[in-house]
C-alpha cells in the first residue's frame, strides 16, 4: 500500500507533518542527545562519505574523540556497517545512535546529511557548528522533482549552520553563500583556500594548500576537493598543519569508494559507489590515463530517478571499451525495463549490443563476465553499489557485495 501511495505526486509533501512530529518525539525521547556536541554536517551530491571519513580520521588522529555517521558506517573507534540503503537514517534511529555515541564520550560528530533528511526534518534537533558543501549535480529528482527543489532542500543545512565551508568551483556556491551566516570557500579554480601544484596518481593525490602540503592515499581528482574540504575544516577548528596532513594521509580507504581489488590478477579491478551521472564522469576522469581497455559493469535502481538511466548508459558507452549492463536494487520495478533504458543510452554513444555492449541481469554473472573478458593491462570498473551488503529485488533483500564477489571469483579463477 505504501509503495502505491509513494507514487502519488503530492505524497512527499503530504507526509511532512508526520516526519516533523517523528523528529520532535525522537529528540525528546533521547533528551536532545546532540545538544552538547560539536557537529560537522556534510552535504552535496557526491563526495559526502569520503569527506566525512577524512574529517573523522583527521580529528581522531589529532586526539579528539569523534563520532561518525555516514552511508557506509557509524560509530566512534569501532565502526558498525550501515546495512540499510540510506545515508541519513530516520529521526528515531539517528537520535538513538547519537545518544549511544555520546555515552562513549565523543566531543565531535561528523554527520553525512542528505537532501531527503533535510526535507523530512530528520536532523531537526541536531545543532550544526560547521556545514560543508561538496557539490550539486543531477540526482534524487524522483523525490525532489526539480533541481531547484533539490538545491533548496540542501540549503536548510547552511541556514542552520553557525559556519559554512563551500566549494567555490560549483555553480551552486553563490546560492549557499547567500544562505550562510558566516562562510569560507575552497576550490581548485577559485575560492578563498585553493589547491595548487596538483599531482594525480593511481595511489592517491598530492597538492599544496598555502603553507601545507597534502597527500591522500585515495586516488581521483575529486579527492582533491574532498580532502580540501577536510583541510578547511581542520583550519577552522585550529588544528596544526601536521595534524591536518597526518590525519588525511592516515585514511587508507573508504569502503566502496575507488577500492582496488587485487588478488594477483594481471588486470586492475576497482569497485566504486558511483551511480549518478556526475559521479560516473568523475570516476572515468580519474582513470583517463589508463592505457588498457576499460570494461564497465553498471545498472540502475528501481523506483529511483529514471531520467538518468539513458544518460548514464551514454556515459558508460563513451568512456568504456566494453559495457555490461546489469541489475542494481530493482525493487518492484522490472529489471528488463531498467536495463533497456541504459542500453538505449549506450547505443547512442556507438556501442553495439552483442559486440561491445552486453546485458546480464544477474549481477554476479555480470561481474564474472567482465572478469572473463579482461586481458592483461585492462581495467574492470564495477560501479553503482560500492559498500552495500545487499541487493534489493522484488522479493526483498539478498546478500550481495561487489567487492566480496569480485575477490571470490578472482581467487577461485572461476570466470
Amino acid at each position: 500500500m505504501k509503495k502505491t501511495l509513494e507514487k502519488l505526486p503530492f505524497y512527499n509533501n503530504a507526509v511532512l507533518p508526520y516526519h516533523y512530529m517523528q523528529s520532535v518525539l525522537a529528540t525528546t525521547k533521547y533528551h536532545h542527545p546532540a545538544r552538547r556536541l560539536r557537529v560537522i554536517g556534510v552535504t552535496g551530491t557526491n563526495g559526502k562519505t569520503t569527506t566525512c571519513f577524512m574529517i573523522w580520521q583527521m580529528l581522531r588522529t589529532a586526539g579528539y574523540k569523534t563520532g561518525l555517521m555516514t552511508t557506509v558506517a557509524w560509530g566512534v573507534d569501532e565502526l558498525h556497517p550501515e546495512l540499510g540503503h540510506m545515508t541519513t537514517v530516520d529521526a528515531r534511529t539517528l537520535n538513538r545512535r547519537i545518544y549511544e555515541l555520546r555515552k562513549e564520550g565523543i566531543e565531535f560528530l561528523i554527520l553525512e546529511v542528505t537532501s531527503h533528511a533535510l526535507a523530512e526534518f530528520r536532523t531537526l534537533g541536531v545543532p550544526i557548528e560547521i556545514g560543508v558543501f561538496t557539490n550539486l549535480t543531477h540526482e534524487h529528482l524522483d523525490y525532489h522533482k526539480t533541481m531547484n527543489h533539490y538545491r533548496t532542500a540542501k540549503g536548510k543545512l547552511f541556514r542552520k549552520a553557525k559556519f559554512s565551508i563551500i566549494n567555490a568551483d560549483d555553480p551552486a556556491a553563490k546560492y549557499y553563500e547567500n544562505l550562510s551566516h558566516k562562510y569560507i570557500t575552497y576550490g581548485i579554480k577559485t575560492g578563498d583556500i585553493r589547491a595548487t601544484d596538483i599531482k594525480l596518481s593511481a595511489t592517491g593525490v598530492k597538492y599544496s594548500c598555502g603553507d601545507i602540503n597534502i597527500e591522500t592515499r585515495i586516488p581521483g581528482q575529486f579527492n582533491v576537493y574532498n580532502s580540501l574540504a577536510a583541510v578547511v575544516v581542520g583550519r577552522r577548528l585550529g588544528l596544526s598543519n601536521m595534524q591536518i596532513h597526518d590525519g588525511i594521509y592516515s585514511l587508507a580507504a573508504v569502503e566502496g569508494r575507488m577500492n582496488l581489488i587485487d588478488e594477483g590478477q594481471p588486470f586492475t579491478v576497482i569497485v566504486d559507489y558511483a551511480h549518478a551521472p556526475d559521479a560516473l564522469e568523475k570516476v572515468f576522469a580519474s582513470v583517463k590515463d589508463h592505457r588498457g581497455r576499460i570494461i564497465s559493469v553498471h545498472g540502475g535502481a528501481g523506483r529511483r530517478d529514471p531520467s538518468t538511466r539513458a544518460i548514464r548508459g551514454e556515459i558508460l558507452g563513451k568512456h568504456s571499451n566494453i559495457v555490461i549492463i546489469t541489475e542494481d536494487d530493482s525493487r518492484d520495478e522490472d529489471p528488463e525495463k531498467i536495463a533497456a533504458e541504459f542500453i538505449k543510452g549506450a547505443e547512442k554513444s556507438g556501442k553495439v549490443l552483442g559486440k561491445n555492449l552486453f546485458k546480464e541481469l544477474d549481477r554476479r554473472n555480470a561481474i564474472k563476465l567482465a572478469l572473463s573478458l579482461a586481458k592483461k593491462g585492462d581495467l574492470v570498473l564495477i560501479l553503482g553499489k560500492g559498500h552495500e551488503k545487499t541487493i534489493l529485488r522484488a522479493d526483498g533483500p539478498h546478500p550481495f557485495e561487489d567487492a566480496k564477489v569480485a575477490r571470490e571469483l578472482l581467487r577461485k579463477k572461476s570466470f
